[in-house]
Formats: C-alpha cells, sequence, structure tokens
C-alpha cells in the first residue's frame, strides 16, 4: 500500500504546534475580575438595605418623639396650676434651686421619672420603646404684643412697646425610648418651648 491516498494527499496529518496556556490564564483572571465586581455590587446592596433600614428606625422614632412632645403639650393645657406635681420647676422664683440642665434625661436631680406615653399608637414591633418626655416649669414671663419685632425690650429703649400680658413657659424634652431599652436602635431626643 502506499503512503498516499487517492487524492495524492498524504494519509498523516502534520503536528500542530502545542497549546501553552495562554487562553486559560486569561480566563481565569477575566472569571477573577467579574467576580470580584459582582461581590462589589453584592456588598453595595447590603450597605444599601442597611441605610435604608436605619433610616426608616430613625424616621419611626422621630414620629414616636413628635407624638410624645404633642402629648406633653396636651399635658401642660389640661393642668390647672403653673407648675402641678410632676414638673421640674426651673423658674426665677423656684422654692427649691434645682440644678435645671438642659437635657433633664441625664439630670439626677429630679424626683420623678420620665412620663412615658402609652396607648395603641406605639403597640407593636416597630418602636422600640415608649417613647417618653419630661416637662420643665420655666415661669411666668411678660408676653410682648404681636406687632414688636423683638422680644427684648430694656426700660428706656425707644420704640419699644410695653408688654400688656404674662404667660406661663415649658420647656419640653422628648426622647424615642429609654436607651437602656433600645440598644442599637435609632435614638430620638427632642426638646421645645411652649407657652400656655
Amino acid at each position: 500500500m502506499s503512503r498516499f491516498s487517492v487524492r495524492g494527499l498524504p494519509t498523516r496529518l502534520p503536528q500542530r504546534s502545542r497549546q501553552r496556556g495562554v487562553a486559560l490564564v486569561v480566563a481565569l483572571l477575566l472569571l477573577f475580575v467579574i467576580t470580584l465586581v459582582g461581590l462589589a455590587a453584592v456588598s453595595g446592596t447590603f450597605m444599601q438595605q442597611k441605610m435604608s433600614a436605619n433610616f426608616y428606625d430613625r424616621q419611626i422614632a422621630f414620629q414616636a418623639t413628635e407624638a410624645a412632645m404633642r402629648q406633653a403639650a396636651l399635658a401642660i393645657q389640661a393642668s390647672t396650676t403653673a407648675a402641678p406635681a410632676g414638673y421640674d420647676d426651673c423658674s426665677p422664683t423656684a422654692s427649691t434651686l434645682i440644678n435645671c440642665q438642659s437635657n433633664p434625661f441625664t439630670d439626677t436631680g429630679h424626683s420623678f421619672s420620665p412620663t412615658s406615653v402609652k396607648g395603641t399608637t406605639f403597640t407593636g414591633t416597630l418602636q422600640a420603646s415608649a417613647p417618653q418626655y419630661i416637662i420643665q416649669y420655666m415661669g411666668n414671663f411678660q408676653v410682648p404684643v404681636p406687632n414688636v419685632k423683638q422680644t427684648s425690650c430694656p426700660p428706656g429703649q425707644y420704640g419699644c412697646k410695653t408688654a400688656t400680658q404674662t404667660a406661663d413657659f415649658y420647656r419640653i424634652t422628648a426622647r424615642s425610648g429609654d436607651p437602656t431599652a433600645i440598644s442599637g436602635r435609632a435614638y430620638v431626643l427632642l426638646q421645645s418651648m411652649f407657652r400656655n
């Protein structure tokens, strides 16, 4: 038998050159880069979920604190005396000098515990703890007439009109809950002045 086939071509094909494995290395590098990009995207998604959950938790705490402020204002309006029992008397005419700090929740000088807001609004798992408030009676002060642009009017000042009425002023401090009870949750502290 001859070494050539019918058409005159050799029966053995010439050997190809051996592959060096460069294609495999390039494919592995591309797979590694794509994996890193995918992991970065997953990490970013998890971070966004955490941020949105924290923002939602803070909004719930903020709304509960605002509700506590409103509850305190209603309690002031319902009271019949200027400084009822349960209020810190921080007025200039107070019988005892109490160290009225700007954050009464950290003040150990007052003898009562913060008032917790109770109701069906705050039951469930949305709010970590019942919101609380403290009312401080700041005193009875003169209220300027409505058309006066400034609240301070020393005697003899040109253009000042004298105050015609007095009102009781209160400082309300509310928080979203007891910090020891809401460990790891959003904590909101609000403060406002209230005139009655």
